[in-house]
């Protein structure tokens, strides 16, 4: 039996969303339908919605639904250009989800730097704001880091790009359910937000959109969504979404449990090994993100290797369709070739144990010390 242990690419599906999906598949009605039955769908969307909003701290109105946290991202990006934002800076760190249709969109990118710490260099930003010409900018900034977990300062860079009349995007689709996010604080203009990584339905995410920031159609037909959104709305899994969303924040414990988790890994791996690098130890973290290096152990090998050992992790981002490459994260933090090409993932979540992470370290630390043979004839 494999031990799941990559949360941040999808979590299992929480009791509570399984629940809430099971009694709305049992019910039959479109939601734009005026009858009673769609009228009932309506009341259960709206109602999820409005949970949503609330946990976010925003408006249900300003909740638009959509198929995940990828179309959320290229739908804030297509609202900015359309707001008249002339120029795109994400954070060197970001996901492909905002840096590809960043690309695509017709506009300069130009990239935000990171500190060494993984955290954005607010400096940078301030000077770059600054000596900003007429041409509006849309500024975007993942919340919580997918690789290292690091907790970035948000509502400081919000504050920055609204006092100088810019447009600001959060990328909130990893810390949504696993530590605070206060939309209204953040100073946001969007934010994207995705169910499957706080124990909500795959497929399901929402963008929020500020009641100053306009949203232009991309999917376009009927009226949903108050026609930003066309398609019929995905209703049990928007249920299952703010049901999951509800009990992860609704367990004040739950992240101080998964964070001794997290510290109960790193602890015995460092205990270990010295040769094993833990990246963003040093910032504020998700509670169950632990991102290692190994040098000279490749990181599909690590995979591969922790894989057939019974454990399921990954070495970043899970949107390449099984593809392993080296951690841009770590690149942006200017940690060089050795770790980048070599870094490892751990991921807790609701459901991990502490008798799961001593089991991991115990193999992971085995795995290393069998490649390092290997390892040291590659280097």
């Amino acid at each position: 039996m494999t031990i799941y242990l990559d949360h941040n690419a999808s979590a299992p599906l929480r009791p509570e969303a399984l629940a809430a999906i099971g009694e709305a598949l049992s019910a039959c009605g479109n939601p734009s339908s005026v009858h009673g039955p769609g009228r009932a769908a309506r009341a259960r969307l709206e109602a999820a919605r409005r949970t949503i909003a609330s946990l976010m701290t925003a408006r249900a109105e300003d909740v638009i639904f959509t198929s995940g946290g990828t179309e959320a991202n290229n739908l804030a990006i297509a609202a900015a250009r359309a707001a008249g934002a002339r120029r795109i800076i994400p954070a060197a760190f970001a996901h492909d989800a905002v840096t590809a249709p960043a690309a695509a969109s017709g506009l300069p990118v130009e990239t935000w730097p990171v500190l060494s710490t993984g955290v954005v260099d607010l400096a940078w930003l301030e000077a770059r704001l600054a000596a900003a010409s007429e041409e509006r900018l849309l500024v975007a900034l993942m919340a919580a880091n997918n690789e290292t977990g690091v907790i970035q300062p948000v509502a400081e860079a919000g504050r920055l790009v609204r006092e100088a009349g810019h447009l600001f995007h959060v990328d909130a689709v990893q810390i949504a359910g696993k530590a605070a996010f206060d939309f209204a604080g953040s100073l946001a203009h969007f934010a994207a937000l995705s169910a499957h990584k706080c124990g909500g339905p795959m497929g399901v995410g929402a963008l929020i959109a500020a009641c100053d920031a306009g949203v232009s159609a991309q999917i376009r037909g009927g009226g949903q969504e108050s026609y930003r959104r066309a398609g019929t709305e995905n209703v049990p899994g928007i249920a299952g979404f703010a049901a999951a969303l509800e009990a992860a924040l609704s367990d004040t414990g739950e992240g101080a449990r998964i964070a001794a988790i997290r510290d109960r890994l790193e602890a015995h791996i460092s205990d270990a090994r010295a040769d094993i690098t833990i990246w963003g130890a040093g910032a504020p973290r998700l509670p169950g993100t632990s991102c290692l290096s190994a040098p000279g152990w490749a990181s599909e090998i690590q995979v591969i290797a922790m894989d057939l050992a019974g454990f399921a992790v990954s070495a970043g981002a899970a949107c390449s369709s099984g593809k392993v490459r080296r951690s841009k994260v770590l690149d942006a933090m200017g940690a060089g070739d050795e770790h980048a090409q070599s870094a490892l993932r751990v991921s807790f979540g609701w459901s991990s144990t502490m008798e799961e992470a001593e089991a991991f370290a115990a193999a992971y630390v085995n795995a290393r010390s069998r490649a390092l043979p290997r390892a040291a004839v590659a280097v």
